[in-house]
């Protein structure tokens, strides 16, 4: 019987943060009655990574392991997602910047039926700690051309965490082709073809300034991966479900 929920980890050179926020995942899921899986999709690292996240897999039979050599943050969740086995597929940035116990708030019983719930730091009742004004404001800016470009409504299309029910991600990775950050946005893009319900979740979450986010040189990436998008959709690469 699949388990009702998987947690996927991307993880580029996280051999620092990963034994730590491992333990917080593991300790959690274990409080809860529902069963879950957590896989970590090693992405390209430099480091120690795979080994450290092999450790866990020895030792927790919940916990899988996957290597993408390639480097590419879209690349790694596709393939956590389409290897899950989980009712519910959750993206969970290794930084843990959203304290795990909100990912509650994004499966049943909190939510009747999930389509795609993506975690919001913008919609009312989120909070933000300790983020540099500085940042928040590119982040609004580059926010504003998602929404003019591929996704109106949606305030916070670029947090790390994410849930999809099943068949909704076997259909939705199926047809990703972003392996880069774009890939958030063109993954809800698709949704939306698709006629999926996509809903933010206002959460609380903590600025890390280990994060691994470089805002000019990423906001210009995100500008062409918007680009490549709205060309994609032109020439029917997303065709919507008939």
């Amino acid at each position: 019987m699949p388990p009702l929920l998987s947690v996927i980890i991307p993880a580029h050179n996280e051999e620092r943060r990963l034994p730590g926020s491992l333990a917080q995942i593991l300790g959690f899921l274990h409080t809860q009655s529902y069963t879950a899986e957590v896989l970590v999709v090693e992405n390209g690292s430099l480091d120690r990574t795979a080994e450290v996240a092999r450790s866990y897999a020895d030792r927790y039979a919940n916990v899988r392991v996957f290597i993408e050599p390639s480097r590419g943050k879209g690349r790694a969740v596709r393939r956590g997602m389409l290897e899950a086995l989980g009712d519910y597929r959750f993206i969970c940035d290794a930084d843990l910047s959203m304290p795990i116990e909100q990912v509650n708030h994004f499966i049943p019983s909190a939510l009747e039926t999930v389509d795609v719930a993506i975690a919001s730091r913008e919609a009312p009742g989120a909070v933000r700690y300790g983020e540099p004004a500085y940042r928040h404001t590119i982040g609004r800016a580059f926010n504003l051309l998602v929404r003019l470009m591929a996704l109106p409504g949606l305030q916070d299309t670029q947090c790390g965490f994410k849930c999809f029910s099943a068949s909704c991600a076997r259909d939705l990775f199926a047809v990703q082709r972003l392996d880069g950050l774009g890939f958030d946005v063109e993954v809800l893009y698709v949704a939306r073809l698709r006629r999926y319900r996509v809903i933010e979740i206002p959460i609380p979450w903590y600025f890390n300034a280990d994060s691994r986010v470089r805002l000019l040189r990423d906001s210009w990436t995100m500008l062409t991966d918007l680009i490549r998008i709205r060309l994609n959709a032109a020439r029917g690469l997303y065709a919507p479900r008939p």
